[in-house]
């Protein structure tokens, strides 16, 4: 599975004074849509944790296009646009009534408990 869809309904905590959503939820959206990712593949992030492997975000972008609101429903789509030895780039979507509203890229680095980078699993290269 390289692709996958959540949707979300926009809560008032997450908005602004201006009724905007707050730019730092977007990367919280992102972390939500990138874990059910890995749950519809078969794999549970929190087993990850429990063999000593993490995932520490190494970048992060994100691009603002059409402001969202509370109680807009939107898709946060997440797919792996990469992967190498020991890193993996996840890149979403977020979209509203099919409306493009923000795009953007997390690229993380595969550790073990002592913060040594090591290579990505096999279960997940084979996502």
């Amino acid at each position: 599975m390289k692709e996958y869809t959540i949707e979300h309904r926009v809560t008032y905590k997450e908005t602004d004074q201006m009724g905007v959503v707050y730019y730092s939820n977007y990367l919280v959206w992102f972390e939500m849509a990138r874990t059910e990712l890995f749950r519809a593949a078969g794999i549970c992030y929190k087993s990850l944790e429990e063999e000593g492997l993490f995932l520490p975000v190494a970048e992060a972008q994100c691009r603002y296009r059409i402001p969202v609101k509370y109680d807009d429903v939107v898709n946060i789509k997440t797919k792996i646009s990469n992967m190498r030895r020991s890193r993996i780039t996840f890149e979403y979507e977020v979209t509203r009534d099919g409306d493009l509203t923000s795009t953007g890229y997390t690229d993380h680095a595969f550790i073990d408990k002592n913060g040594k980078v090591v290579p990505i699993p096999a279960k997940v290269r084979d996502m």
